[in-house]
């Protein structure tokens, strides 16, 4: 969420900064700043209505005390006005303070500066590409054929038990899941995340913390009669560890790092491009979120997406990164960069990881503030978060680009995880 101080202070950079998302912000900022300044004159009056009432009660008392038993009556109608307006501008504070926050949640974070102008995916930059392209194979079968073939993954029965998007590992297919997971979280904490085994479930709060909430409401699963939602993402309760706390700017960056099944919705995914392990409603994923000093949060960012490089570098498997533009990037991020794998078989891009920094968008919402070490003052903290890695297309990625006629590779840094250099 937008620090209403700063849009007060400065709305034209918030204006110019979410043309890139698209937007023209300028009708909403300007009417926020219109709501915003009746609420603050009716809260000076409010102010002012208060010390007057507090003032007549103390004469009331006097005039009791002398005596004075129709003065004081006289003041107590005075006092009555007072209260009527006082609750009559109660009411209007609250709708307006309602109005507020309503246009506030609207808005989407605003980009940094090197993020470029774009409508869709197809405006996003590629910055870098790693790793050396096949050459092409037709022969070549794409991994829900490879899964059913080597009976890695049953995705019929998957339906039969829950639904489509839910599927079955099995033997060796459930062993290289549970490797990549070990690995990453390995991976993870050498590199100094903190490994944290989060709660599945979150509460209203802390899905409207992290900005889940109200924008992406339908991607969840809802349990209603205890108003708790199943996490989409880890970053969702490792985030929220630290909401309405006040850290110690010594004690930053603190960086954490989970593993956890994650579960989403997906409304409205369907065809080619969502097949096997494309697009599911229950998925594994490896995540990295970090809580950091402003001035040292886009060092840290680069230090996020050099990780991940290094992840897909090590399993062997051909990537590129994007920097997403304006018209692609999430609501809540300043800046995001897209990994995706290549997938032989089915002759595309899969996406496998995004890592973004938030700048203060969470952290307002969160309440979530560092207290600086020379002055004592609090300000919002920065928050990142990142994949390291969802599972599901790296499984497709390394069947699909590692098969050879009768077995499939495992990739060398696996094989203490694995137990097998090989699927036949």
């Amino acid at each position: 969420m937008l620090s209403l101080h700063s849009l007060r202070q400065d709305p034209e950079s918030a204006i110019n900064a979410l043309i890139k998302r698209n937007i023209d912000a300028r009708p909403i900022i300007d009417n926020l700043l219109k709501i915003n300044e009746q609420r603050r004159e009716i809260q000076k009056k409010t102010e002012i209505l208060k010390a007057e009432s507090n003032k007549t009660a103390k004469v009331i008392g006097t005039a009791l005390r002398e005596g004075d038993k129709s003065k004081a009556d006289e003041i107590k109608k005075k006092t009555l006005l007072i209260k009527n307006e006082l609750s009559t501008f109660e009411k209007k504070l609250t709708n307006l303070e309602l109005n507020e926050r309503e246009i506030l949640l609207s808005i989407p974070n605003t980009p940094h500066r090197s993020v470029k102008n774009g409508s869709s995916s197809k405006d996003n930059e590629v910055i870098s590409t790693w790793g050396d392209s096949p050459l092409p194979n037709n022969e070549l079968l794409p991994h829900w054929e490879l899964t059913e073939k080597y009976n890695l993954i049953d995705f019929e029965r998957g339906v039969k038990i829950t639904g489509a998007g839910f599927p079955v590992y099995k033997g060796k297919g459930a062993r290289l899941q549970r490797s990549l997971i070990q690995f990453f979280l390995d991976r993870n904490t050498e590199m100094g995340f903190q490994e944290i085994q989060p709660p599945y479930f979150v509460n209203e709060a802390s899905s409207f913390g992290t900005g889940q909430l109200p924008d992406k409401e339908g991607q969840m699963y809802h349990l209603e009669e205890d108003n708790l939602f199943v996490i989409p993402t880890s970053e969702i309760p490792l985030t929220n560890l630290y909401r309405n706390e006040i850290i110690n700017e010594s004690d930053l960056p603190i960086k954490m790092t989970a593993y956890s099944p994650c579960f989403r919705r997906e409304a409205g995914s369907y065809g080619k491009d969502v097949r096997g392990l494309n697009r599911l409603h229950q998925f594994d994923k490896v995540e990295i979120v970090c809580i950091e000093n402003p001035e040292k949060s886009y060092h840290r960012l680069d230090e996020m997406v050099a990780h991940v490089s290094g992840l897909l570098k090590d399993l062997g498997l051909q990537f590129r990164i994007l920097r997403l533009c304006g018209g692609d990037m999430g609501f809540t991020s300043a800046l995001t960069f897209d990994f995706e794998v290549w997938s032989s078989a089915q002759k595309r891009w899969l996406e496998v990881s995004s890592v973004s920094n938030f700048e203060t968008f969470q952290s307002n919402r969160l309440k979530l503030r560092y207290r600086k070490t020379l002055d004592k003052k609090t300000s919002l903290a920065h928050t990142l978060n990142g994949s390291a890695l969802a599972i599901p297309r790296i499984v497709a990625a390394l069947l699909e680009n590692n098969q050879k006629a009768n077995s499939i590779s495992i990739p060398e840094i696996l094989h203490k995880y694995t137990g097998f250099k090989s699927i036949t």
